[in-house]
């Protein structure tokens, strides 16, 4: 099977998007995770297929797998290169489209090369929860924006050990069955966070999460006072923006915004 491929990246979080609107592409995770290899294929963080939204409720739908083949509810960072892959392909004139995935319908709008994207309303917030490690006994809070996520505060991202405290932290007891993902917070300052995450199904940091930031960004408005919108630098070195409102103690019009480029096309046999 010959593919024709589009590889994008959304704040140095790359993926690989293909045109499966035909419904002619079918892969196997093995297939997925061949084709994310960096050495031995395209290389990325993930893969996406835009397909007909079969239920009628968006314009588009997605399947979304990381780079391990699994798949994924939502990616933030993959959202806004999906819409505007989509708005490529399919010719859409629209200011804004819309797409449905595992985590629920995800609004998109443009401004050139940067996307703004709604999330779906986050969910299970648990503040500052004593988790013993290796390291010690973490206070780590948790939210689900999309996918799961978990937060620990650093004084120095630059020092966080990311690989071996982020894989120990994804596995823990006190996450399963599912795992999560996990961010290394550092507050610069007043509404400015930076951010360096350990990805579930990556199972190693990447230049930067969509989900993630978000996440964090809203567990600072808990726990640091953090007010609308939140700037945060990733390891990529971008800078994201999330804003929210809140309403009864519940977080609601979650918005996230930053770049989506596309670095090159190809054609790759599978």
């Amino acid at each position: 099977m010959t593919l024709d491929f589009v590889k994008m990246s959304g704040a140095g979080n790359d993926f690989i998007l293909l045109d499966n609107r035909d419904g002619q592409i079918s892969l196997t995770r093995e297939q997925v995770a061949q084709l994310c290899h960096r050495q031995f294929g395209i290389g990325a963080d993930g893969l996406m297929l835009l397909v007909p939204c079969a239920s009628g409720r968006a314009d588009w739908a997605w399947t979304f797998y990381n780079s391990d083949g699994s798949d994924a509810e939502m990616c933030g960072n993959g959202a806004r290169c999906f819409a505007r892959y989509a708005q490529r392909v399919t010719g859409w004139q629209k200011p804004s489209l819309s797409f449905e995935s595992l985590a629920g319908i995800i609004s998109a709008t443009f401004q050139g090369d940067r996307v703004t994207i709604r999330l779906t309303n986050p969910q299970g917030l648990r503040l500052n929860e004593p988790v013993p490690t290796r390291a010690g006994l973490l206070q780590i809070s948790s939210l689900n924006t999309g996918v799961p996520h978990a937060v620990v505060y650093v004084p120095d991202a630059d020092q966080a050990m990311v690989q071996q405290l982020g894989a120990e932290i994804r596995y823990h007891d006190h996450f399963k069955p599912r795992g999560t993902n996990v961010n290394f917070v550092q507050v610069k300052g007043p509404n400015f966070i930076r951010v360096r995450t350990y990805e579930r199904g990556v199972e190693g940091e990447t230049l930067a999460c969509g989900t993630g930031v978000t996440a964090s960004a809203l567990v600072s408005a808990r726990i640091h006072g953090f007010t609308s919108p939140v700037r945060v630098q990733v390891q990529g070195g971008d800078e994201l923006a999330i804003s929210f409102t809140e309403a009864n103690g519940q977080f609601d019009q979650v918005d996230l915004n930053g770049p989506a480029t596309f670095v090159f096309e190809g054609r790759i046999h599978v």
